[in-house]
């Protein structure tokens, strides 16, 4: 299926464009790198030029360093290089993410990244853009996993934390430094109490905050101004890696939970031994994926990562030339903590059965 003009290609640096002679989401240090996000799986250190969106530029200089050299464009803004056309379109996955659009010899291809489809209020919403060939994630590609909307999530979020609350327990909500850890901020009823926000999490709502997204206020766990019967009412967001620390000790009576897709299957949230579990995603659901695919109108379909076969196989289905290519994304920040393990695995296929 691949033709030797293709504009993207696999090599073991990662997803390389002949013609332009740069790469996207690179994951060995290259000359140039095309950036699609900042999660630590997209975003490596060592290339000697980087280009991304506008937004991405605080979280790549604070995790990848102040000095790199990086290029910034908006939105939908357009340059070219070697011959090749290049712009940003929003992937809605997390602030500043973006898919790559690349257009050469009347050719079109679309990068997605990373995404979501839903509009979460703290980045630029999915935008599907129209192509020849589209490169896709499958993080979520089976039928079991479907997400609930933005208002039950919340809602069941916000009796979970308020239940706490009147019974003076702290409530510790585990999810990812970037992106999980905004969203969910931003969604929450801020009413019901303070929220505190683990040192992981702070710098980075600092950067959403000057990027204009109105999060509620937030502290640090060690605010003098929040004595113990005030902690015992917080919502606290900490990543995952904070739940085996001494830094939990600080909070009464703790009931904790774990924001994350992976919480569709029974075995993820019965290993991680936490009280609750809240399905919420940064990545598309199933019928997300499916809608964002169709609507690119492309004729081939690349898949990076997730339940590949899968994903393939459906596309196969509806008339389109489909394959995987083989990457190393799909483990950024903590994602060993939340995704499944082999013996959690056997939920999803009975559940995908049945869908």
């Amino acid at each position: 299926m691949r033709a030797e003009a293709d504009l993207i290609i696999a090599r073991p640096e990662g997803l390389y464009c002949p013609p332009g002679d740069f790469y996207i989401d690179p994951w060995r240090p290259v000359e140039r790198a095309v950036i699609t996000h900042a999660h630590s799986d997209h975003a490596r250190y060592g290339s000697a030029h980087y280009l991304a969106h506008h937004d991405s530029a605080p979280i790549l200089r604070r995790r990848l360093g102040a000095d790199i050299t990086l290029q910034t464009l908006a939105y939908g803004e357009t340059i070219e290089h070697h011959g090749v056309r290049l712009s940003l379109h929003p992937a809605g996955h997390v602030l500043g993410s973006a898919q790559v659009r690349l257009e050469h010899g009347g050719r079109v291809w679309v990068a997605s990244g990373d995404y979501k489809l839903e509009d979460d209020g703290t980045c630029a919403p999915f935008e599907p853009v129209r192509c020849d060939t589209f490169i896709t994630e499958s993080t979520f590609g089976l039928p079991i996993y479907r997400w609930p909307t933005q208002p039950e999530l919340f809602a069941d979020i916000n009796a979970w934390w308020r239940a706490n609350a009147d019974a003076g327990r702290a409530s510790v909500l585990y999810a990812y430094a970037l992106g999980k850890a905004q969203r969910l901020q931003f969604g929450v009823d801020a009413s019901i109490g303070p929220i505190v926000a683990h040192g992981a999490v702070e710098p980075i709502n600092a950067i959403y905050r000057a990027a204009g997204v109105a999060l509620p206020p937030t502290h640090y766990a060690s605010d003098p101004a929040l004595d113990k019967a005030t902690l015992g009412r917080a919502l606290v967001i900490a990543p995952p890696s904070a739940g085996r620390t001494s830094w939990m000790r600080r909070f009464p009576n703790p009931s904790d939970a774990f924001a994350s897709g992976w919480m569709k299957l029974r075995g993820t949230r019965r290993r991680r031994g936490v009280d609750r579990g809240f399905v919420v995603s940064d990545h598309a659901d199933w019928p997300g994926l499916q809608s964002a695919i169709l609507a690119t109108g492309a004729e081939r379909v690349f898949v990076t990562h997730g339940s590949v076969a899968v994903m393939v196989r459906w596309l196969c289905e509806q008339g389109l030339q489909a394959q995987g290519f083989s990457t190393e994304y799909g483990d950024h920040d903590e994602a060993d903590d939340a995704s499944p393990r082999a013996d959690d695995a056997t939920d999803a296929p009975e559940a995908a059965e049945s869908a």
